[in-house]
């Protein structure tokens, strides 16, 4: 009993010893981790143990709290610990590659933690792959139809040398799209498109956003088509803006939308039927835009969102003279052209809204 006591309080000393990196996940970077794996010397988080749980060729977990630390293993852990793995095994991770943060979905993080552990990707012996090639991609994806009814395989290639990404309908014939790596954007929407492995890839057609919802049977397939479409657009960037820094370029290979849901909004006359929309918010792009289901192929509209001192600004509530027969938190949006008007689902989600707007005014 003695020896169980002083050794959880060694490894939780060491846990939050300074300059170690163990006082946050090895994988995720969620602070505190509570568990560990004794095969690798790491620390980690909960949600991280429970992938690390279907390796056991590779990583064996323990809690740092509920279980049984044995002398040796807290030696092991002393002699190695989150720095030293992140050097050894995130030696050579190219600069496009995304590293998912805790909030990432599962296939995110999984493939992380397999393309460290199990296959050793970013090893100092690893040969960096070139943006280029590592922008260039044939395959086979599951994309969501017309009518929203249903997925189909169809043929994708991606080409960063030639800036674009193509898809094809039947073999015999032309591409059904041929997308600018320019305007090209991924992001996974597990939820939104209802599969563990659901990708929304969106662009620009005639000043149009575009959606296409994909998915791949094989999680790492479609984290390695994430990250190819990641390296076609670091190699676009790096190419078209030389001079700047690789801090500030990073951020913009990809992006989420910083936020989405339902409003109701009204015509430019104000006087018109609240309609049911869903909105993304693109703060990159500074763009609210509106579909008339989450899972549409084509926005209705979009409403650009300026800085303050050009004139935008949110406002809660009404205009002065207008007139809503539904009780719901309002928010009006003033832009140099017109003021828009929402209605939101409960006061929760106004102050959402609401700040998520003056996050893309403000910055």
């Amino acid at each position: 009993a003695m020896d169980r006591d002083r050794n959880k309080a060694l490894l939780l000393e060491l846990q939050r010893a300074a300059g170690t990196g163990n006082d946050r996940c090895a994988d995720c970077g969620k602070p505190d981790p509570e568990w560990a794996s004794y095969k690798l010397g790491i620390f980690i988080c909960l949600n991280c143990s429970g992938i690390h749980r279907n390796l056991p060729e590779i990583s064996r977990v323990k809690s740092l709290r509920l279980d049984f630390w044995e002398s040796n293993l807290i030696e092991f852990m002393k002699n190695h610990g989150n720095l030293w793995a992140k050097a050894k095994y995130e030696a050579k991770v190219p600069p496009y590659y995304y590293i998912p943060k805790s909030r990432d979905c599962l296939v995110l993080r999984e493939q992380w933690i397999r393309a460290k552990y199990e296959r050793g990707e970013f090893l100092d012996t690893q040969v960096c792959q070139d943006p280029c090639s590592a922008g260039s991609r044939e395959g086979y994806l599951w994309k969501l139809g017309k009518g929203r009814r249903q997925f189909q395989k169809r043929q994708f290639l991606l080409s960063a040398k030639e800036g674009v990404m193509k898809y094809f309908n039947k073999e015999s014939k032309g591409p059904k799209a041929v997308i600018s790596v320019e305007s090209l954007n991924a992001m996974f929407q597990v939820d939104k498109i209802g599969h563990i492995h659901g990708l929304q890839i969106t662009y620009t057609t005639d000043g149009q956003t575009r959606n296409l919802f994909v998915y791949h049977e094989s999680g790492k397939e479609i984290v390695d088509w994430f990250n190819a479409i990641r390296a076609a657009r670091y190699h676009y960037l790096r190419t078209t803006f030389p001079n700047v820094p690789e801090s500030e370029l990073i951020p913009r290979i990809t992006r989420n939308f910083v936020k989405e849901g339902y409003m109701e909004k009204t015509g430019p006359k104000q006087k018109e039927a609240f309609k049911v929309r869903w909105f993304c918010l693109d703060s990159q792009e500074r763009n609210l835009i509106y579909f008339k289901n989450p899972l549409d192929a084509f926005a209705q509209g979009q409403v650009f969102i300026g800085r303050k001192d050009e004139g935008y600004e949110v406002r809660d509530g009404l205009p002065e003279r207008v007139c809503v027969k539904k009780k719901k938190p309002a928010i009006t949006l003033v832009t140099p052209v017109r003021e828009f008007v929402f209605l939101c689902e409960n006061d929760r989600k106004q102050r959402e809204w609401m700040d998520a707007l003056n996050g893309v005014i403000t910055q």
